[in-house]
């Protein structure tokens, strides 16, 4: 896998929520951009069972957040393994962050991807050799 970007579940998120207001178009353009480019975004499992889960949260049915999360496994998708989270407790540990947050920096790695789309971490930060960029900031 070589992806060049991976969504953080927030991003995705935004892009279904009807109050997210001025984050759903940056949101929604984003994801557009991954369905126009299939193979240059990843997403992870992670991110797929957070969707899902905060999308029924928000109002929708679980059939139709199952099927919207279905849709994404046209992505490229990173799978959640022993090794993963193995790498994530590395990058837990070297970078002090949460495990949630660490997860995903290494299924970003483990993406190919150079960019981690999130405004869960620090904007700008590079995490030897992924550059996080908020693009709701």
């Amino acid at each position: 896998m070589s992806a060049i970007r991976f969504l953080d579940t927030n991003v995705l998120l935004y892009a279904y929520d009807l109050d997210a207001a001025a984050k759903r178009d940056v949101a929604l353009k984003l994801v557009e951009e991954g369905w126009a480019r299939i193979g240059e975004t990843a997403i992870s499992v992670q991110v797929l069972q957070e969707l899902h889960v905060n999308l029924t949260r928000l109002g929708m049915s679980r059939t139709q957040a199952a099927d919207l999360v279905r849709d994404f496994w046209n992505w490229p998708v990173v799978n959640n393994t022993l090794e993963l989270l193995d790498s994530a407790l590395y990058e837990q540990s070297r970078w002090n962050i949460s495990l949630w947050d660490a997860l995903i920096l290494a299924a970003a790695r483990s993406s190919g991807a150079g960019e981690l789309i999130t405004e869960d971490l620090n904007h700008g930060q590079d995490y030897d050799g992924i550059r996080v960029v908020n693009p709701f900031r």
